[in-house]
């Protein structure tokens, strides 16, 4: 005699599961913002005087499209001359990204290929910047990307938080500009939300994260943590990995520069490929996460993406149930983001972002769901015409 197999327990356990994944963004997404509030804003001083000697260190590879504009931003900053330096590590580039930085007299060039034996190592871009930390005279290394352009007042923001706080570590906001597509305003959309989820992370001290073409630390920290030691593996987290180490060392210097007028501003990708190759590159240093705080914020979103996505497609299978989960759970997450990402776009007055929402939002569920898986399985991809792992 045969039994009849009853899919209820299952869809039962299944919805259950999917409330509670929906009901946790939405905690967090509130968390998020109500650090964000928290959070101070940072003005220069009316009376400061700077003191601090500054390297600003810029990895290039293939950038002569964009090196130029980056030097010309930094040449025009409004921070004493004699206190700040710039060293350029050009990462065997193919075009003419070194005589454009020669024609910067100001700047001084490292050819990475002068400091490496014939051997590929992993982390090209890591081993630029200790190269360049090498030959430094700055007390406060200060990071940023070839393709970027810099306020005016960046540097002395830098200083100021630095001098005040005795911060070991500053992570800064970095936006997007100059859009043309709907993949641009996408990842613009996503980048004003990402720089929330870093100021109130290390607001709130529960989660730790930056982008590493705005961001500060102390010379003598990074040497106390023994620099890249133990991450050096990994082709990418030159930034997020080097935090977390300061972190565990000084957990009570880490710090977020809160003002747009300290925002490094960079292009996205114009492309899907382009993309993916980027945000495949960031997801590959989740291996090297040790604080569990951010990998589970982490899992539990990738979780609720692949939820979504699975309740829409088991409709025809299992009929109103799903397709009332799948309601609800994509409700409840796009309530959330529109609260969230409607408030830091004003802040950083990049309001007609919103009128990509709608798109942007599905596009944001799938991005999720393939980057998170593809990050825990792709381990070689192609990145600036060279193959990483």
């Amino acid at each position: 005699m045969l039994i009849a197999f009853s899919w209820t327990p299952f869809l039962i356990i299944y919805c259950c599961i999917a409330v509670f994944l929906t009901v946790f963004y939405c905690y967090i997404i509130r968390r998020y913002i109500k650090e964000w509030d928290a959070l101070p804003s940072w003005e220069i001083p009316s009376h400061f005087s700077p003191s601090t000697t500054i390297s600003v260190l810029i990895p290039a590879r293939n950038e002569a499209e964009n090196i130029g504009a980056c030097l010309h931003s930094i040449q025009q900053q409004n921070y004493p001359k004699d206190l700040f330096e710039v060293i350029v590590i050009d990462d065997h580039s193919e075009d003419d990204t070194a005589s454009i930085i020669r024609s910067f007299k100001f700047a001084k060039l490292i050819q990475l290929a002068d400091h490496l034996e014939s051997k590929a190592i992993n982390s090209y871009k890591k081993k630029a910047i200790e190269i360049a930390i090498q030959q430094s005279s700055g007390d406060l290394i200060v990071c940023t990307d070839a393709d970027c352009i810099a306020p005016e007042n960046w540097l002395s923001y830098f200083a100021s938080l630095y001098e005040s706080k005795q911060a070991k570590f500053i992570a800064a906001p970095v936006n997007f500009h100059q859009e043309q597509n709907l993949i641009e305003r996408f990842q613009s959309l996503d980048f004003v939300g990402m720089m929330c989820v870093t100021g109130a992370g290390i607001q709130g001290k529960f989660m730790n994260t930056c982008n590493g073409a705005n961001l500060a630390y102390d010379k003598k920290a990074f040497y106390e943590v023994n620099g890249f030691e133990g991450i050096n593996n990994i082709a990418s987290g030159d930034d997020i990995l080097l935090m977390h180490k300061m972190s565990r060392a000084f957990p009570d210097r880490i710090a977020f520069l809160k003002n747009q007028n300290a925002t490094i501003l960079t292009k996205a990708k114009p492309t899907l490929k382009s993309f993916f190759n980027q945000r495949l590159r960031w997801a590959t240093k989740n291996a090297g996460y040790k604080e569990w705080e951010i990998i589970f914020i982490l899992a539990m979103v990738l979780f609720l993406c692949i939820s979504i996505v699975f309740s829409l497609l088991s409709v025809s299978f299992f009929g109103r149930i799903m397709l009332f989960t799948f309601g609800f759970q994509l409700f409840f997450k796009t309530l959330a983001d529109y609260s969230f990402l409607s408030k830091m776009s004003m802040y950083f007055h990049k309001g007609e972002l919103m009128k990509s929402f709608i798109p942007a939002q599905f596009l944001h569920i799938l991005y999720i769901v393939v980057i998170g898986v593809a990050g825990n399985f792709v381990k070689r991809y192609e990145w600036k015409g060279r193959e990483v792992e």
